[in-house]
């Protein structure tokens, strides 16, 4: 690029576009114009492990699906991702009774989450896990390259500087919106979030018995539903509909086995949400009560 002065200010900068704007015009951001998306890792799985559904079970639950990644782990690469689950809630908790600010009580929720990491990692260790930071993310194709399981704790960084909710003072974006965005960043293949039921519900299954599974939806058409529960945190759904490499995001159950060994490879598992740009062809698989 050419570097050049301005008449008015006398200031030398490149010759570009971006140059001298304030970056907050609507018609200026409008004009842009981008290259095609980089996907760093578009062959690498996201797993998300659920803190309350998965982790706080115990044995019962953790140990058949660390042989079920392990059993995967030739075939697949992969990238674990934490939830806080039971500690995390009781932590929320003594931190709003004690009036904490939303940013304090994200940096609390993340030591949580961490804690489930270390616990997988460990596990895994004999098979290549590995626990990383969000620091270590331009390491994982050294891990890869070694045959490497990294885990990291689902938790995304913002930390003190978590975007304020518009109810309340929990932080919105939780350890489901950190495996997203992950998955997102990195351009991976899939993410894939390990719960303790079939997929996603008209309603909480565990308390209506009468709730009907959603095998495939629009995220815009289940936003639009405003369902009263959700078995993944609402704004993974509004990231989903600006995501420029994922397409869809996955909800398995991790107590069933196989069904990580199926998502993995591609099976009709689960339930699927999916960004608007996908086919409308493929929108009528996703009628509540069709298989």
């Amino acid at each position: 690029m050419a570097l050049i002065r301005e008449k008015d200010s006398k200031r030398l900068h490149l010759k570009s576009k971006l140059m001298g704007e304030s970056l907050v015009g609507k018609s200026f951001l409008k004009s842009l114009e981008y290259g095609e998306p980089f996907k760093v890792f578009p062959d690498v799985s996201v797993l998300k492990v659920g803190g309350q559904s998965i982790t706080d079970i115990g044995a019962k639950a953790v140990i058949p699906i660390i042989e079920e990644i392990v059993s995967n782990a030739k075939k697949h690469k992969m990238i674990i991702s934490t939830g806080g689950g039971t500690r995390s809630r009781h932590v929320y908790a003594i931190a709003m009774e004690l009036g904490m600010p939303t940013g304090i009580i994200a940096k609390l929720g993340q030591s949580v989450s961490e804690q489930n990491a270390l616990i997988l990692s460990t596990l895994l260790s004999p098979y290549g896990g590995i626990k990383i930071g969000h620091d270590d993310i331009p390491k994982l194709g050294a891990y890869f390259a070694q045959g490497c399981i990294p885990v990291v704790h689902g938790m995304p960084p913002y930390g003190y500087w978590e975007p304020l909710p518009t109810e309340g003072r929990l932080p919105q974006n939780r350890t489901d919106v950190g495996a997203f965005l992950l998955a997102e960043v990195i351009g991976a293949k899939q993410c894939i979030y390990v719960k303790d039921v079939d997929g996603l519900y008209t309603d909480n299954p565990k308390i209506d018995s009468n709730a009907e599974l959603i095998p495939r939806i629009s995220a815009k058409d289940l936003i639009e539903r405003d369902l009263e529960d959700l078995v993944i945190e609402r704004a993974v759904l509004e990231y989903l509909l600006s995501a420029k490499n994922l397409k869809e995001i996955r909800i398995i159950n991790g107590l069933v086995p196989g069904s990580i060994s199926s998502a993995l490879d591609g099976g009709e598992v689960g339930s699927t949400i999916y960004r608007e740009d996908v086919p409308a062809a493929i929108e009528d698989k996703g009628k509540v009560g069709k298989a």
